[in-house]
């Protein structure tokens, strides 16, 4: 049985997407009663309706921050990871063996570099795929607290590795437990948050992780990295601690059958308030999760891969695993890794320890650029300027590489070249390309493939990045400098262009025109999702959904 119904427009019919009748309360074929409380909802001169709508106070929201707060020490960490590296191959180096201050007694050659800074991306995509199946039987509150341990053993393996082998394991851990902590970490956020902090605190995942990462390079600025890894180890161990005083997922324990236990979560994310001013929800989540089950069960009776072969998913997979490419392939990835070297091999006037941190505190900024001007000028916009700025930027850069080489005669203003241009590409970069394709997962495909396929577009991201390092020094052996970043200049102007021809605006979208715009053939390089009128739609689904929020009603009206 086919999974999609063609309309005659050319678009093809999610299975599972809103069944809108106006003469029956049926959802997808299933009798649903209609629930007086969401009845009382688009009765406005209702005063019962009035103690179903949340709350938007400090009060309501503040355990959700710090429920948040407390998985972002868990992605803080993962942040670390990532930046442990760019800290510490100057000192592994051989080549770097006379640093004195930063030298360290294990040496590694070149090869041994380039799988030191891409074992820990490599292994990413393994956790990735045992994320859901190893961690959802056991919750995601308890699933967070036990990745710590790994952590903590890793940054200890770090501090004492006497050997390469210590090294490669350390980071072996690393990258699984990143991969791991992916099912868990972004189903909790989307789980206890309400719809209208929902956006923001999910955000602040990505902006957690930059965080981990530039504290790397202030640490190394002034301590040994064996030092900073040691001081790592406190990172995960408040993390575990924070874990322990918040709830676990209301949907989760509904799932597993322990509605009492999911009421005193509820009462707890919604600012300690009594049991009876969250039953609404509590009913609601019920629900859905029953309605879920039910949508299983009807998968179960379709081909698995016929889901896989429609164009709703191999034209949004096309664009986000395009965007990862050209995020990775396009300089930032190997710059990241290999920015201390980089910089004094340019000639950099500072250290490149120093350089280094300011190319963290760029890409921060970039980030938190990013979330605020997106909501006002929308995705596209923001993704040609980073493409086309990058690829300025690393023109420049190549250009003042090829002078060095050469020996032609440079200033001492001349010398500021590559710390400017490189930070400003770090700063490009971060404002769109390198947190696009993540925002995108959640928005392009269909209901019923999103987890599968968020999870393998997720994948290519870790396997591009482990390429590009791992590649890095081969690149750099039969192109010069130079020409490795002319090559990343080349690859953010191909990405400009493809983008700017095959990718729409989906900011402000629903999900279901983004889903519809997909299907049809005809919009395969329209850049403009056309808006359909909902509002009667949502109404009368309203009215025969009792699992829809009220606030995800009202957002749509």
């Amino acid at each position: 049985m086919s999974s999609y119904t063609s309309k005659k427009d050319g678009s093809e019919q999610d299975d599972f997407s809103p069944d809108v009748s106006t003469n029956s309360n049926t959802f997808h074929g299933f009798s649903m009663p209609i629930h007086n409380s969401v009845k009382q909802t688009n009765n406005h001169n209702s005063n019962e309706s009035d103690k179903y709508v949340p709350e938007r106070t400090f009060r309501n929201a503040l355990p959700q921050i710090l429920a948040t707060s407390a998985k972002n020490c868990l992605l803080l960490t993962y942040g670390m990871t990532l930046g442990l590296p760019t800290i510490a191959i100057p000192a592994l180096y051989t080549k770097n063996a006379s640093n004195e201050k930063f030298s360290d007694t294990l040496q590694l050659t070149r090869e041994q570099i380039s799988w030191f800074s891409s074992i820990n991306l490599i292994c990413v995509p393994l956790g990735c795929i045992m994320s859901g199946a190893l961690t959802q039987p056991f919750g995601r509150k308890p699933s967070m607290v036990m990745l710590n341990l790994p952590f903590i053993m890793a940054w200890l393996l770090f501090h004492n590795a006497s050997t390469v082998v210590e090294l490669y394991l350390a980071l072996a851990i690393c990258g699984l437990c990143g991969g791991l902590l992916e099912a868990p970490v972004l189903t909790y956020v989307a789980e206890i948050t309400q719809p209208h902090l929902r956006g923001v605190l999910s955000a602040s995942a990505s902006t957690t992780v930059i965080l981990g990462t530039m504290s790397q390079f202030v640490m190394g600025n002034f301590l040994h990295w064996r030092k900073v890894a040691l001081i790592n180890t406190f990172i995960p161990i408040c993390a575990l601690i924070s874990l322990l005083f918040i709830p676990e997922s209301p949907h989760w324990l509904i799932s597993k059958g322990r509605v009492a236990d999911a009421e005193k979560s509820l009462c707890w994310l919604r600012g300690w308030v009594n049991p009876e001013k969250v039953q609404f929800e509590l009913s609601t989540i019920r629900k859905s999760i029953a309605m879920n089950k039910e949508k299983i069960k009807m998968k179960k009776n379709k081909k698995f891969y016929s889901f896989y072969i429609k164009r709703t998913f191999l034209l949004p997979y096309f664009i986000i695993t395009a965007t990862f490419f050209f995020g990775h392939f396009g300089g930032m990835t190997t710059l990241q890794t290999n920015a201390v070297q980089i910089f004094e091999t340019l000639g950099s006037p500072i250290s490149g320890y120093a350089s280094t941190l300011i190319l963290g505190m760029a890409q921060l900024m970039g980030g938190i650029l990013c979330l605020t001007l997106i909501h006002w000028t929308g995705k596209r916009p923001l993704a040609i300027i980073s493409t086309l700025g990058t690829s300025l930027c690393f023109f420049i850069v190549s250009g003042y590489a090829y002078m060095r080489q050469y020996n032609i005669e440079l200033t001492n203003n001349n010398t500021w070249i590559p710390v400017v241009f490189l930070n400003m590409a770090a700063f490009m970069t971060h404002i769109s390309i390198r947190l696009l394709p993540w925002m995108l997962i959640g928005e392009v495909y269909p209901p019923n493939i999103r987890g599968p396929a968020s999870g393998a577009s997720g994948s290519s991201s870790y396997i591009f990045a482990f390429t590009a390092n791992k590649s890095y020094f081969m690149i750099l052996d039969h192109i010069n400098l130079f020409g490795t970043f002319l090559l990343y200049a080349s690859v953010s102007i191909i990405g400009c262009i493809v983008l700017y021809i095959m990718m729409p605006e989906t900011e402000g979208i629903c999900l279901e025109d983004i889903q519809e715009h997909f299907a049809n053939k005809s919009k395969t390089f329209a850049k403009k999702i056309t808006k359909s009128d909902r509002n009667e739609e949502i109404k009368q689904w309203a009215a025969t959904n009792p699992a829809l929020e009220i606030e995800q009603i009202e957002s749509h009206l």
